[in-house]
């Protein structure tokens, strides 16, 4: 292929890359980001992250095997080019749609995925754990972890590279530096790497001195002591070391990461080496698209978009997470007291509100979930109240330091659970459906679970003003649909009597489902009592003794359905059928999944009316 165009339709991938020239992969790279923009601007997705990684991809194919060579991508956000590379770029229009391919790394999807993502910070561990077991069956083929900045602050990447230096295994960790992860990255590694990057001339310097000092004659072990010191105090003068070297890695970059021969060079050299090594790269999030480079943060993770214009369907103003966030402005003025903190996400969760107005009451501390919830602690025992906003998903990685740093001593700390329930295109590893079941075996803990705006404000007041110890406001991805149940607010429950021997349960946003259910069926004659549950845990005794009072109660809940609430008032009650969801859901529109999961109004009509069950 040597005299002609790359076409990345008609080309065997990943096995044709190895043989295009450096200027066929130029343009390679240029068809890669236009099937990107195109794509994500149709279906959404995660955008600037992949344009800034299409040449990092492509070098990794052309000097790795995969999948004898296991590429692990942090979280996946970056791996969309992977995809593309490795037999997918026929399905990729599918990407994040329904029965389509997903948006995140899964081993079920293709033999190239080597691990699943979603999350950040495991690829490293992950990585390392390949490693191993290759290593074990007597196979010398590489694992490589490729991680962002943003990722690379959580600290289960640090845990991995603790292990991973010292192991002598075929590990390679690659850090894709851009100063971005989701929010801009903060803190001292942020930091730390900045100065990294100035320092290009570092892996030339140590070459050229390894060289030398290795035909350098020397006589005895003395001597060679005095060199290995020389060659020590000459590395900390030029760099001052590297804290990967200290780790046990060999540090190869930083590495221009948008240069296909120059990422190559470095990534043979990495190969080469058979031990563990840190490649540094840096890389510009959004590269080759104006409006991307120019706000990456935005540019992320984004809906549809007008590829002309740029314009981005990003979080609206119009959501419940914007309206959380301005109340807790507004609430932040009065109360001085008032802490926000973020994991890396203050867009994502409206607190760039909050941000704006108390700069020295806001604290982003990275992609760093579990120490956020322990500094939520931390603050609260300092007199303050803190209110951390996170995604349901991403709440799951807190779950110690719930009981640990928070529970047990009582502490009062208000967590704002975002994404609750179904997300939709982000598919299993970012559906909302877990927080239910394990929050409330949390000792203590005070659940609200309001279904729209006005009643999402009244339970934010509540749980920072008259709980205790641990509140929680959960509330789903995007804006209040609410038709139906616009007039039911509270912050307890609203209970509808139609004169009706059979109850309909629900919390949240499928209230409003609820309510149209009861629209259909009385349209055929037949019409429920209704009951809303907003303070959803702990459990009520007046909503026991309503339950009792019917023959036939049926909860309809957007949760998982081992210790659903459902569950919980059926092991009281009895008289209780659960209609929930039962393992992993994958990606699709919200509402159709909805459907599937025999949560739609129509489905929801039909469970009343006996022509369906799915009582669990």
């Amino acid at each position: 292929m040597a005299d002609k165009k790359a076409d990345l339709y008609s080309m065997k991938l990943p096995e044709d890359l190895k043989s295009l020239s450096y200027e066929q992969c130029d343009d390679l790279c240029r068809q890669i980001r236009t099937l990107l923009i195109k794509t994500v601007s149709k279906n959404g997705g995660h955008l600037a992250s992949n344009l800034g990684t299409v040449e990092l991809t492509v070098a990794l194919h052309r000097v790795f095997e995969s999948p004898k060579d296991k590429i692990v991508w942090d979280v996946g956000h970056q791996a969309y080019t992977h995809k593309i590379l490795t037999g997918r770029v026929d399905r990729f229009q599918t990407l994040r749609q329904e029965g389509g391919i997903s948006g995140f790394c899964r081993p079920d999807e293709s033999e190239h995925d080597a691990f699943i993502s979603g999350h950040s910070s495991n690829s490293i561990s992950a990585a390392l754990g390949l490693a191993y077991g290759m290593k074990l069956r007597g196979d010398d083929h590489h694992a490589i972890a490729v991680l962002g900045d943003g990722a690379f602050s959580g600290g289960l990447s640090f845990e991995g590279l603790n292990n991973a230096g010292k192991s002598e295994t075929n590990t390679i960790v690659i850090l894709n530096y851009n100063e971005m992860s989701i929010s801009r990255n903060v803190g001292s590694m942020a930091k730390y790497l900045s100065k990294m990057r100035t320092k290009n001339s570092y892996l030339k310097t140590k070459s050229a001195v390894e060289r030398m000092l290795d035909v350098t004659p020397v006589v005895g072990k003395p001597v060679k002591k005095v060199v290995r010191s020389s060659k020590n105090a000459f590395k900390n003068m030029v760099l001052h070391s590297t804290m990967f070297e200290e780790l046990g890695f060999e540090y190869i970059g930083p590495l221009d990461g948008h240069n296909v021969e120059e990422l190559e060079e470095g990534l043979k050299a990495a190969k080469a080496l058979n031990k563990p090594v840190f490649v540094h790269v840096n890389t510009v999030k959004g590269k080759g698209y104006g409006p991307a480079e120019a706000n990456p943060g935005e540019y992320h993770g984004v809906g549809k978009f007008e590829i002309s214009t740029g314009n981005p369907d990003v979080v609206s103003p119009d959501s419940f997470s914007s309206v959380m966030g301005k109340e807790l402005c507004r609430m932040g003025r009065v109360n001085k007291r008032i802490c926000a903190v973020t994991a890396a996400m203050k867009y994502g969760t409206g607190l760039q509100y909050f941000a704006k107005a108390f700069p020295e009451r806001f604290f982003d501390v990275g992609i760093a979930e579990e120490h956020a919830v322990t500094f939520c602690g931390g603050l609260a025992s300092a007199g303050m109240i803190p209110v951390f906003a996170v995604y349901s998903t991403f709440l799951q990685r807190s779950y110690d330091q719930l009981i640990h740093d928070l529970a047990i001593a009582g502490t009062h700390a208000v967590i704002c659970v975002d994404r609750a329930g179904i997300v939709g295109s982000d598919g299993e590893t970012h559906q909302g459906i877990f927080d239910m079941s394990f929050l409330t075996a949390v000792p203590g803990i005070v659940i609200y679970s309001p279904s729209n705006y006005e009643e999402l404000k009244l339970c934010l007041h509540k749980a920072v003003n008259d709980v205790k110890g641990i509140a929680v406001v959960r509330y789903p991805r995007g804006r209040d649909m609410s038709t139906y149940g616009i007039d039911g607010v509270s912050t307890s429950f609203v209970h509808e009597k139609k004169g009706s021997r059979e109850l309909m349960v629900t919390y949240g946003r499928l209230y409003d489902n609820v309510l149209e259910a009861n629209a259909i069926l009385k349209k055929n004659g037949k019409a429920c009592d209704t009951l809303k549950i907003v303070k959803v845990f702990p459990l009520s005794d007046k909503i026991i003794d309503i339950i009792r009072s019917y023959d036939r109660v049926c909860f309809f809940e957007e949760s998982y359905k081992d210790g659903s609430l459902g569950e919980k008032y059926a092991a009281i009650c009895g008289n209780v059928e659960t209609h929930n969801i039962s393992g992993f859901v994958s990606h699709g529109e919200p509402d159709a999944l909805l459907d599937e999961l025999g949560l739609s109004a129509e489905k929801i009509a039909m469970t009343m009316a006996g022509e369906s069950s799915n009582e669990t």
